[in-house]
């Protein structure tokens, strides 16, 4: 980790440092939305940079916070536009994420209340875990009355909101109801705070922060996160592959997610500008002498993952 003793700098990764820092690195987790591609674009170069990254030996595995798609869907999305063929077991979504904490944190036979899209019901499937709650909800009656009676299923033993396009009050009383039920026995888990989703065009949607944001305050408890910035995300992803934290970069365009990760899981981080976060954002954080800010300024940046390829031989 180029951080060292004192306040972070981040520093552009030239040609001639980007080859010392990948000469020194086995493995990279990629972010995807902002940094590989946006949308359903490719970044220019991006596909030519993790060919050559993968030719060169190096380990690839992507980290998103986006609980929308299973990780076979985003398995072919790097097919599709262009990217080195991946493994699903090299990709690690908040969905799988939430699933695989789940199955470690839930007895057996142990079902979840999910307030979230079919890519999130799939991965809790994959992993054998029952639930219910994803696709449109009514509420029960007319009356607040009739809201707090409707049958709760005995299995539901966790509550675990992601997003979900269709979260409604209903839904809402209904969280709530199971984890009142549960007390402490009933976890709540949010698979992300990411509170705001930018769009092309300087529009943006809530994200799903808003959503587990709202569950919280109901039930008056805090979520377990499974997404980045928690260290979770890393977890799956050393328990998966034999990691070593030195020879790893994280590379994200999101500096309260991907670099506040890294910088805490001793990764070497590296922000993309094609993204969320800008270079006056980084500047103002590294100019603070709050230790907290110092935590989201990235080791290195670059204007994109393509100005890698001077330094991996084009």
């Amino acid at each position: 980790m180029a951080g060292g003793g004192g306040p972070r700098r981040c520093r552009r990764l030239e040609a001639e440092a980007a080859r010392a820092v990948l000469a020194a690195t086995d493995t990279l987790l990629f972010d995807c939305d902002g940094v590989l591609w946006r949308g359903e674009a490719a970044v220019s170069g991006a596909a030519a940079a993790l060919g050559r990254l993968a030719a060169a030996g190096k380990r690839l595995c992507y980290v998103t916070n986006n609980s929308s798609r299973t990780r076979a869907a985003y398995t072919e999305k790097l097919r599709r536009l262009g990217f080195p063929p991946a493994e699903t077991r090299n990709v690690f979504g908040s969905a799988y994420c939430a699933a695989r904490y789940l199955r470690q944190a839930l007895p057996p036979g142990a079902a979840a209340y999910v307030l979230g899209s079919p890519a999130l019901a799939a991965e809790l499937e994959a992993v054998g875990i029952p639930h219910l709650g994803p696709g449109p909800a009514a509420l029960p009656g007319p009356a607040p009355a009739d809201w707090a009676q409707a049958p709760l299923d005995p299995a539901v033993r966790a509550v675990l909101v992601g997003f979900d396009e269709h979260f409604s009050y209903a839904k809402l009383c209904q969280a709530l109801r199971y984890l009142l039920r549960g007390g402490t026995d009933c976890l709540l888990v949010g698979t992300n705070r990411d509170n705001r989703l930018p769009l092309e065009g300087g529009a943006a949607i809530p994200g799903t922060g808003c959503l587990v944001k709202a569950v919280e305050t109901a039930a008056q408890r805090e979520a377990f996160i499974v997404g980045k910035p928690n260290r979770y995300m890393f977890d799956c992803v050393a328990s998966e592959f034999n990691i070593d934290p030195a020879r790893t970069i994280m590379v994200g365009d999101r500096l309260d997610t991907d670099i506040l990760m890294g910088n805490s899981c001793g990764l070497t981080t590296l922000l993309t500008l094609t993204g969320v976060s800008t270079l006056d954002e980084v500047r103002g954080h590294q100019d603070s002498d709050c230790p907290t800010r110092q935590s989201l300024v990235p080791d290195y940046y670059v204007d994109s993952i393509s100005d890698l390829l001077s330094a991996l031989g084009e």
